[in-house]
């Protein structure tokens, strides 16, 4: 399996990085993790067949996480995608869903579709089955517009990926992450206090009680991407992590 970052960066886009969205593939998983509003042409730019895609998670509405939708659904109506495709992410994600295809493409949402998708509503520290990937969710703690807020514990083909979303330290994230073959980890800051937001600081204090086997820094605002010599690998749109 692999792990390619198509976007990695905060909402800002510091350092130039499109908006988050992880692409995780193997011989049965081909899904996102996410998929901000840059998503759809820097999916195109590496090369990403989007209508091989099987499953999106979401982990927030934020539009840096989430707004690449409605272009990557009709993407896929007008290319007359042939698979059925799902969409998973907290509570109210089908209402939001419908919410922004209509604040970006007016009666998107109501055109028949030839596509066949399913949008499906996850509940916290619940695994979730698709296919033969299983999915945990877990509640994490990034304000209170946006949300339900959840961070993904990921397992398939014998491999834990896991990814913090947007978040401040919380407890939930020891379970989420602990060692996991991958743990994706926001760092925001390097040791400024940012409320809803981590930094490298606060996450290394805990990362003993994590004990991922493998960690990556993303969504790294500017004062992060200005420092040299960070003791953990970086992010950057389209690198490839081979699990």
């Amino acid at each position: 399996m692999q792990l390619q970052f198509i976007g990695c960066g905060d909402a800002f886009g510091s350092g130039g990085r499109s908006n988050t969205c992880f692409h995780l593939t193997g011989e049965r998983t081909n899904l996102l993790i996410d998929c901000g509003a840059s998503s759809l042409p820097a999916l195109k730019r590496l090369g990403i067949a989007c209508n091989d895609l099987e499953l999106i998670l979401i982990t927030h509405f934020h539009g840096d996480h989430f707004a690449g939708l409605p272009f990557l659904l009709l993407d896929a109506q007008f290319s007359r995608r042939p698979r059925p495709l799902v969409i998973a992410g907290p509570s109210g994600i089908e209402t939001r869903l419908v919410q922004v295809m209509e604040a970006l493409f007016e009666h998107s949402s109501t055109t028949p579709r030839k596509l066949e998708l399913s949008v499906v509503a996850l509940e916290p520290e619940r695994e979730t089955r698709f296919g033969e990937v299983c999915v945990t969710p877990y509640s994490v703690v990034h304000g209170s517009s946006g949300g339900p807020f959840l961070g993904y514990r990921i397992k398939a083909e014998g491999k834990v990926v896991a990814y913090t979303a947007d978040t401040e330290w919380t407890e939930s994230l020891i379970p989420l992450g602990r060692d996991a073959d991958l743990l994706i980890a926001e760092a925001y800051t390097y040791d400024k206090p940012v409320k809803n937001h981590l930094s490298l600081a606060a996450l290394q204090a805990r990362l003993g009680d994590i004990g991922p086997r493998r960690l990556v820094l993303t969504h790294l605002g500017e004062d992060m991407l200005s420092r040299e010599g960070l003791p953990h690998p970086v992010a950057h749109d389209g690198m490839i992590i081979s699990l």
